[in-house]
Order: C-alpha cells, then sequence, then structure tokens
C-alpha cells in the first residue's frame, strides 16, 4: 500500500526521526566508544583498572537507576498538559551541555568526569522518553514501523558517521591541528554536543506538540494530575494482560541485546583482540545497521511486528551460541555484520509495536514505563555473564574458556523472551487501548 501524506506530515516525520540521528552521536563516540577507554586512561591514569571500572559502573548505575525512577513520573506529569517538547528541549539541552562540558575536564579529574556523565546519561535517556513519547502523533496510521524504524536508521548512520570523523581525529591528530589523541578525544566530546544541538532543531521546529486529553493542566497542577495518574496506572498495568505480557518479553530480549551492546567490547578484548579490531567492529555494526533498520521496518510493515522481532531474537540466540566458538578476528567482524542486520530492527519494532498497544493520549506516562524496562534491562543479563564465568572458572576451565560459556548463557534470556512474545496478541492489545483512551477521544471516533 502506497504511502499518501502531505509535506507538512512528511517534514514532520522527518523532523521527528532526525532527532536519532542527532542524539545517537552520544550512545555511539561518547558511551560505547570513547568515555569508557578515555576515563581509564585519562581521567583515573595510574589507577587500578578494577578500582576505575568501579568508579564507570558507579557512574552508569547512578544515570540508570535516576532515569528508571524517574521516566514513569515525568512521562505521567507530561502526560496531563502540553509538554512533552518542553521536556525533551530540557533534557536535550542537559545532555549537550554536560556533554560538552567534558572537553574541559584536565588529566586525573574523575569526579568531575564521573558527574558530566551522570548528567549527560539522564539527559540522553530523559530526552529519549519524550521523543518515543512523540511517535504516535507523528506516524501516519498503520506506518508506526516504518517511521520508527526510519529513526533508528538516521541514529545508527549519524552515530556513525560523526564517530567515524572523532576516530579519525584520534589516529590523526596532527592533521586536525591538535596537539595529540587526548586533545582530539576531548575535541570529539565537544562535537558530540553541537551535532546533537544542530540536529535537534528540525524537531523543535516542525513536530507538532500532542493535545493532552480535556483541558491542559498547568504547573503544580499538572504535578498533582500526572502523579495521580500514575499511581492508577501501576494499579492498571498489572491487568492490562497484553501490555503487561509484551513489557515481560522486552525486559528479557533487550536485556540480551543491551548486554550484546555493553559486553561485545569486553568479550573481544577477553578474546585477545585488539583496541582497534574492536573499534572497527563497532563501526560496522553502526553502517550495515543503517539500511537495515529501514528493511525492518519494512519487514514489520510487510509481515507483522511480532513476527520480525520473533526473527530478530532467533539471529540473536544464534550470535550468543555461535560467539563462544569465535577464533579470529575476521569471526568477529562477521558477528558485527550480523548483529547490524537485526540490532536497529529489534530496536526499532519494539518501539512501532509497543505503540500501536497504548492509549495514545497516554503515551508519554506508558513509554516512561517502557523506558525504565529498557534501563533495568541491563541488569540481569551482565550479572549472569559475570556469575557464568566465575562458575566456570571455578569449576576448572583455563584460558578463554569461561569467557566463552558465559556468552552462551545470554541464550537464556532470547529463549525466555521470545517465548512470552509468542503470546502476546496485538489486536487484543490494541482493542484494550482503544478501552482506555480518553472519552473524549472515544467520542469523536468515527
Amino acid at each position: 500500500m502506497r504511502w499518501r501524506v502531505n509535506v507538512s506530515e512528511k517534514k514532520s516525520v522527518i523532523s521527528w526521526a532526525l532527532y536519532d540521528w542527532a542524539n545517537s552521536a552520544f550512545a555511539t563516540t561518547v558511551i560505547a566508544g570513547f568515555f569508557p577507554l578515555f576515563f581509564k586512561q585519562y581521567w583515573s591514569a595510574g589507577v587500578d583498572t578494577a578500582v576505575s571500572t568501579a568508579r564507570l559502573g558507579l557512574a552508569n548505575s547512578l544515570a540508570g537507576v535516576v532515569i528508571a525512577l524517574g521516566a514513569p513520573v515525568l512521562g505521567a506529569i507530561a502526560d496531563r498538559g502540553t509538554s512533552r517538547k518542553r521536556f525533551l528541549i530540557f533534557f536535550a539541552l542537559m545532555g549537550m551541555v554536560a556533554t560538552s562540558a567534558m572537553a574541559l575536564i584536565s588529566a586525573g579529574a574523575w569526579v568531575s568526569a564521573v558527574w558530566l556523565y551522570v548528567i549527560a546519561s539522564i539527559g540522553f535517556s530523559g530526552g529519549n522518553v519524550f521523543y518515543d513519547s512523540l511517535l504516535p502523533g507523528v506516524a501516519p496510521k498503520n506506518r508506526e514501523h516504518f517511521v520508527s524504524a526510519l529513526g533508528f536508521a538516521l541514529g545508527y548512520l549519524g552515530g556513525g558517521v560523526l564517530f567515524a570523523l572523532n576516530v579519525w581525529m584520534t589516529l590523526r591528530p596532527s592533521f586536525f591541528g591538535f596537539a595529540d589523541s587526548a586533545q582530539a578525544v576531548r575535541i570529539s566530546f565537544l562535537s558530540v554536543g553541537i551535532w546533537w544541538a544542530l540536529f535537534a532543531v528540525p524537531l523543535m521546529m516542525f513536530v507538532r506538540e500532542p493535545s493532552a486529553p480535556g483541558k491542559a493542566a498547568r504547573g503544580a497542577g499538572m504535578v498533582r494530575e500526572g502523579i495521580k495518574q500514575l499511581g492508577h496506572t501501576f494499579r492498571e498495568i498489572r491487568h492490562l494482560r497484553v501490555i503487561f505480557l509484551f513489557l515481560a518479553a522486552y525486559w528479557l530480549y533487550i536485556d540480551g541485546v543491551d548486554t550484546i551492546i555493553r559486553m561485545a567490547v569486553d568479550y573481544g578484548l577477553s578474546l585477545g583482540f585488539q583496541a582497534g579490531d574492536l573499534i572497527l567492529a563497532l563501526l560496522i555494526t553502526q553502517f550495515v545497521g543503517f539500511p537495515c533498520a529501514v528493511a525492518f521496518g519494512l519487514l514489520g510493515q510487510k509481515i507483522g511486528a511480532k513476527r520480525a522481532i520473533l526473527a530478530a531474537i532467533g539471529v540473536y540466540l544464534f550470535v550468543s551460541v555461535w560467539g563462544a566458538f569465535i577464533q579470529s578476528k575476521a569471526e568477529f567482524y562477521a558477528l558485527a555484520i550480523i548483529i547490524g542486520f537485526v540490532q536497529g530492527g529489534v530496536q526499532a519494532l519494539s518501539r512501532s509495536f509497543y505503540s500501536r498497544i497504548i492509549p495514545k493520549d497516554r503515551s508519554a506516562e506508558y513509554f516512561g514505563f517502557y523506558n525504565m524496562l529498557g534501563k533495568f534491562a541491563a541488569i540481569v543479563g551482565p550479572v549472569l555473564v559475570g556469575l557464568t564465568g566465575l562458575l566456570a572458572r571455578s569449576m576448572g576451565a583455563g584460558g578463554t574458556l569461561a569467557s566463552r560459556l558465559s556468552i552462551v548463557s545470554l541464550a537464556v534470556l532470547f529463549l525466555s523472551g521470545g517465548i512470552l512474545l509468542l503470546f502476546v496478541d496485538e489486536e487484543e492489545g490494541r482493542r484494550e487501548a482503544a478501552r482506555l483512551s480518553a472519552p473524549d477521544q472515544e467520542a469523536s471516533a468515527p
């Protein structure tokens, strides 16, 4: 079926998707790329690696807990008024400024680095709560999967483009006029903040704020109504079979996905691969993820999002098993390519599938729960990997065997998440969402 929309709708969709292009630079250059390495080698130079790892883990945990606990509350408050874009702008500015400020931190100042990283991470994740909540109002009817996938695709491309430039800057600092690689990395943080701000402008200008049901609350009234609504939803969501079941499935399989993202570099190092090899693998995943995210969006439109997500989970299941047997960096690159095929797709279709089974008038609140689980998702997987490795080592597994066995353990998350997803009924979920919509919206429906 051909997508027929007016110019205004196309502008809104593209402007919304460009925010993924904007803020994904933080995910690639900062979270996955430079910050962990620079934190150890520059801001925590001379400190025992176990201590620096603990400091970085504390920073990640602190940011994650703040967002996980705050996201549903903020979402509920935003739904009571017309404040989603304002919340988005607030958190985005927080992330942009904090990321840019990392360029000013001197060697050894790990405390300042941690606090700026925490603030930037809160800005990044908090902004995503409200960015995701705009999707139901931006996407034309029955095009949610494609629009969501378009956002992730542009995110992979935009994040990859800037990250590639940043890597080049660190490899050839004199070419760019920098004194050394350390200065190039610091300027890279500044470039992320500028990139994020520049490409966030279209969303701020051309994406309309969805209207609130009834009369929009303001000020303290908005806060009171939002918190009251959140309490109601906590009680309500336990009885919403489809939403509850999907969120449980999502928590399991996205935990596996996030663990692979977070642990891939560490796993590669444990197998003896060089840092340059791992950076290249990360870039491969980014650029493969761009067209494949779009392709998965189209696949979701054709065969249904649930089937496409299940296919992606099957690929991850294969990766978690094959990854235990790889011997060469060529195989590691092959895994990076395979992950690039499905990583953006499973993220995009999960978001769009969820957007179709929740009430549109409370999307910020419900996406608050969604993002809360996304933050808590990277808890079970790393613990499972770590404990499996320790258990294997205690049983006499030598060399890299313990690490290889730990990767296989992730298959449990993909299997259990996939099985739960099989029982999620989208049509029943859409009926639930319609029932929960605001009375004024139901009355006006044809």
